[in-house]
């Protein structure tokens, strides 16, 4: 028999102690994350009294692969329109958090002496707090439907997205030996592009061919599809610069807004689980012992720079977002850790070669110490605003709660505004659409092209299919938004409007006329004067084109209906949150969903026995039920296990109510190996407490918790029996129930 290769037995290895360690943590009430740690110390070489990996690079490959599911599934969890309907506040709060713990870290860095990319590094590491830890830390504590852990999980996602913009970053200033501003900005205007080009063609192709199949598409292929279409936009992120990671997040964010999008939630969670368990099992197996004990000083300054980073940093990034002191100190003292992120950032740079071996396993420690200390921290915050409130003046705690940068008005936006933003995102977009046409012809079809005709033939059909092809663009872009409301309100409201209204249409047309002027430049040898003759009548001809106004229109249509089909999705089901969630007057009191356990006590009975409002002080605004939705129940409705709902309070009222909602389930049983129901033939004797009474005067259902099935009338035939059918002595009769029971009747 052939041996085993040694990815099978790293494999079966890493898996059996991950398994056995993450128990442990779950019994410990612990992140499953620091238990891969913990395994991936185990099986390394720096165990000697254990099994180690034989071949750390398949691991290393197969982590690679964790980390771009890991992202993968992050972009399903993430939207573009979460983001824009946020507001300004988790924005203001993420980037000034991100930029000064960055800061902070490279300063800290500086000071250990360590190498310039070292501390670049280590800024962006510190500057990641957990997802998963501080969402896990929430759960633990009852937390998670309260007002400011909200707050927080909505400036991790962006942290997350920063994360990955950091990611392309660091790359960028690894590949160059000194980069400057220019190269910084050039980074950033490419990665710009690339996202929204992906984004814009991603939204219009992959709904459209999701809806084609969706009548084959079963769980299996759908499966297959989306890891597919991950890794083929991973595969593509690397061709233009960027990382795996980077494509697959993305790839991720553009199925996120498809109809199918929870159903490959559900589905990639699995696969996720399993590479992102043997990614963070990879990271564990980089600690050595060795160098935490050398670096054991950098390590507690390190820990000491988060903790007291995130208290002052975090909440002031909070504060100056619109938030309360004491929302602001909760939401700081929750993030003063770092995890996956920096783990990942940490593997970026040691497969660039451009950080020390020293530091990965420095970080690791600095991960597992803040992440013990995370609840904690969370727990500390309240007592640390109580300490803070009765030693500061009222005046100073009034300073603070008013000190905002994002200034709300209730007053409408401008005309001016919004039409501005309208036509410079129009014109961004159309001009990356048209720009990526170009590049692709005159890259693959123009070579093409020229080895089958002559090369001035070649020139011109290329030339002819490239302006045929990016004309629905140049027209959108040309004319879109010269009819709106907001033009039509500003031509009319002043005479002095339409001097700068007529130039946004004359700077679209100018930018529509360069793109065939390049085109025109690039495949002949015309003057100017001939091309730029040649572009206006070009650009002439589809302004006045009906058929590519209707092209135009219909691409659009179809681009926003596929944006916002999961939208209309979750308002067909009645998954929609209210409209109100956002307008209740009073601060302390917010809307939120709690999920009812499969075995809680509660199922089964109306509100009105359950008095949630009586009890807690919540209102049940809501029950989602499968696709039902049901509006302001009633008294008499039921709760059933599996209920999502949704209940308005304060912060307090959730945390009983989700205490009690947790506490009153059902216990496991110990000994359910008893409660396996058997089938047994009993015969009525003469001295049977059976016989003579009828099948529900016998009370083998209420007495002994049996119930039988038939009488037997020969070797073959089982006859079914009315409640009213009497027993007679010898009658054969054959009955279900636990052995436990049947033992009693057996006895009776």
């Amino acid at each position: 028999m052939s041996e085993l290769p040694f990815l099978i037995k790293d494999l079966a290895l890493i898996l059996i102690v991950a398994g056995i360690v993450t128990l442990v943590f779950k019994k410990l009430k612990q992140p499953l994350v620091l238990g891969y740690v913990v395994a991936g110390f185990l099986v390394s070489p720096h165990m000697p009294y254990i099994m180690s990996v034989a071949d750390r690079s398949n691991i290393q490959t197969w982590g690679d692969i964790g980390v771009m599911f890991l992202l993968f599934s992050l972009g399903l969890d993430f939207s573009f329109k979460k983001i824009v309907k946020m507001g300004a506040s988790p924005i203001i709060a993420s980037f000034s958090i991100v930029c000064c713990m960055t800061i902070l870290g490279i300063l800290v860095g500086h000071l250990f002496g360590w190498s310039r990319m070292d501390s670049i590094f280590l800024g962006g590491m510190l500057a990641m707090s957990s997802t998963t830890i501080i969402y896990k830390a929430f759960d633990d504590l009852g937390l998670r439907q309260q007002r400011f852990a909200g707050l927080v999980m909505s400036v991790l996602i962006l942290e997350d997205v920063l994360a990955i913009v950091m990611m392309v970053m660091l790359s960028t200033i690894a590949d160059g030996s000194n980069p400057d501003g220019g190269m910084m900005v050039e980074s950033v205007l490419k990665i710009a592009f690339f996202v929204i080009l992906w984004f814009v063609v991603g939204i219009f192709l992959i709904p459209l061919m999701l809806r084609s199949t969706r009548k084959l598409a079963n769980n299996e292929t759908l499966l297959i599809v989306s890891l597919g279409l991950c890794c083929a936009m991973a595969v593509l992120s690397t061709k233009v610069g960027f990382s795996s990671a980077f494509g697959a997040f993305v790839m991720g964010s553009i199925l996120a807004e498809t109809i199918e999008a929870e159903r490959i939630i559900k589905l990639v969670e699995p696969v996720k689980n399993l590479f992102g368990a043997i990614f963070f099992v990879s990271v564990g197996m980089l600690v050595d012992p060795g160098v935490l004990i050398d670096y054991a000083f950098p390590i507690a300054m390190l820990v000491l720079t988060i903790l007291l980073g995130q208290v002052i940093f975090g909440t002031f990034g909070f504060l100056i977002s619109g938030q309360s002191l004491k929302s602001a100190m909760q939401c700081g003292f929750s993030m003063a850790q770092i995890g996956e992120f920096s783990f990942i950032i940490a593997s970026l740079g040691l497969s660039l070669g451009v950080i020390s071996q020293f530091l990965y396993p420095v970080v690791v420690a600095v991960s597992v110490i803040t992440t013990f200390l995370t609840p904690y921290m969370i727990r500390l915050a309240t007592p640390c605003y109580n300490i803070l409130e009765k030693h500061i003046p009222d005046k100073w705690i009034m300073v603070l709660n008013n000190v905002t940068l994002n200034h709300q008005t209730t007053l409408p936006q401008g005309n001016w505004k919004s039409l501005l933003t309208k036509l410079t995102r129009i014109t961004i977009v159309y001009s990356i659409l048209s720009a990526t046409v170009i590049i692709l012809m005159f890259s693959f079809f123009l070579p093409f092209i020229r080895h089958i005709l002559p090369h001035w033939w070649a020139n011109a059909v290329c030339g002819l299919l490239t302006v045929l092809m990016i004309s629905p663009f140049l027209r959108a872009m040309m004319m879109k938004k010269n009819h709106s409301e907001e033009f039509k309100a500003l031509w009319n409201e002043n005479p002095y409007n339409k001097i700068p209204l007529v130039l946004t249409i004359g700077i679209r047309i100018i930018i529509a006329s360069g793109f065939v002027f390049y085109i025109c430049n690039y495949l002949t040898r015309f003057t100017n004067a001939l091309m730029i003759t040649i572009a206006g009548a070009v650009v002439a001809l589809m302004i006045i084109s009906r058929t590519l106004k209707r092209r135009s229109i219909k691409m659009e249509r179809v681009f926003l209906q596929n944006l916002r089909s999961r939208e209309i999705e979750a308002e067909v089901m009645g998954h929609k949150r209210p409209l109100y969630e956002g307008k209740l007057l009073d601060r302390d009191i917010h809307i939120s969903d709690f999920d009812i356990p499969e075995d809680s006590k509660w199922s089964g009975k109306t509100l009105n026995e359950l008095q949630f409002r009586t009890r807690y002080g919540v209102h049940v605004s809501s029950i989602l039920r499968g696709k039902q939705r049901i509006n302001i129940p009633s008294g008499n409705s039921m709760i059933l296990a599996g209920d999502t709902i949704q209940a308005i309070g304060s912060d307090e009222q959730f945390a009983a109510f989700s205490s009690a909602m947790n506490k009153e389930v059902y216990e496991d049983d110990p000994e359910i190996e008893k409660r396996e129901m058997k089938l047994r033939q009993i015969v009525i004797g003469e001295k049977s407490e059976f016989a003579g009474k009828s099948l529900r005067e016998s009370g083998i259902r209420e007495k002994y918790n049996c119930m039988v099935i038939g009488l037997e009338e020969g070797k073959e035939t089982l006859t079914q029996v009315e409640p009213s059918l009497v027993l007679n002595v010898g009658d054969v009769i054959w009955i279900v129930g636990e052995q436990e029971d049947i033992d009693k009747i057996l006895g009776s």
